[in-house]
């Protein structure tokens, strides 16, 4: 059973699965819209309901031999229902005999009291407390096999709709507009990447049975994946760094920026050779960029 079916990294593993030959369900909130019936239309077999409902969770479970487990990550606005819908899949997973459970999470969730001014508040408590929680309850929770997979950032968050959330400025005036250092280096995983890592293990649960394992093809600079993009779609393509006050003055305020810092100071930190030593194929953003070139809407006009 998949969780985020119609999303990001749900979405991207269920056709490696569909491709081995498993039986996939999903659960989503409308089985009517475009995403479910496409699923759907791939033998994917649809259950209405979403991880705040038990009775749904129970149904969808029920006979399932694994699961696939994403939630969204907390904020101010909405401090509890990732470790609430979180809890109530794995406990409802543990109810119906599930043997397997991959669940995926981010990079460094577990590392957070190391970071620098951790204990002085410098970092959003809510998003790595309640990642940390929730994988930390995959693991107390006795399932035969787990995977913890924790990515880095996703490739396709620069490309729409992600993008017009976490950059806006692209569509606007094609650059991104960040806290982000010229000179952080950040690690990119493709969500695609994420969904055969899931699958891997789904696949062979021993092999990957009780690994957390963070997830990043390459490391690049906000410039350089500018500089990328542009050559791609022959759109010009920048990224700034924002003063303090510019950047809390945009979507996201204080969040959006304490979360952009901590590039700069922390950051992914993923061992890339640790990450191939899976030997599993793996996305290059080059690649990413080209496969989507004609997604990316730069300076309010389609590519």
């Amino acid at each position: 059973m998949v969780t985020g079916a119609t999303g990001k990294q749900g979405g991207a593993t269920i056709p490696f699965l569909l491709e081995a030959g498993r039986s996939v369900r999903a659960l989503t909130r409308n089985p009517d819209s475009p995403a479910a019936k496409a699923l759907a239309a791939q033998g994917v077999e649809i259950f209405k309901g979403d991880m705040s409902d038990p009775v749904a969770l129970d149904a969808a479970l029920s006979g399932a031999g694994s699961v696939f487990s994403v939630q969204m990550g907390s904020h101010p606005g909405d401090p509890e229902t990732e470790v609430i819908t979180g809890t109530a899949l794995l406990e409802a997973a543990e109810r119906a005999g599930v043997d397997q459970v991959v669940h995926t999470s981010v990079a460094r969730a577990g590392d957070q009291e190391n970071f620098v001014d951790w204990e002085e508040g410098r970092w959003e408590p809510l998003y790595w407390n309640n990642k940390s929680a929730v994988n930390d309850l995959v693991k107390a929770l006795g399932f035969r096999h787990w995977t913890i997979l924790k990515p880095a950032m996703i490739m396709e968050d620069i490309v729409p709709p992600q993008a017009d959330m976490q950059f806006a400025s692209l569509r606007e005036r094609g650059r991104f507009e960040t806290a982000i250092d010229a000179g952080a280096r950040i690690d990119w995983i493709a969500a695609k990447d994420i969904g055969a890592f899931a699958a891997a293990a789904f696949a062979d649960p021993e092999r990957f049975h009780g690994h957390e394992i963070d997830l990043a093809t390459e490391t690049f600079t906000l410039p350089e994946v500018a500089a990328k993009m542009a050559k791609a779609t022959g759109k010009t393509v920048s990224a700034v760094t924002l003063s303090k006050e510019k950047r809390l003055a945009q979507p996201w305020g204080d969040v959006g920026y304490r979360s952009e810092v901590w590039n700069n100071v922390e950051g992914y930190k993923v061992d890339l050779a640790a990450v191939r030593s899976w030997g599993i194929s793996l996305t290059t953003l080059d690649e990413f960029i080209e496969q989507n070139r004609e997604k990316f809407v730069i300076g309010d006009h389609q590519v």
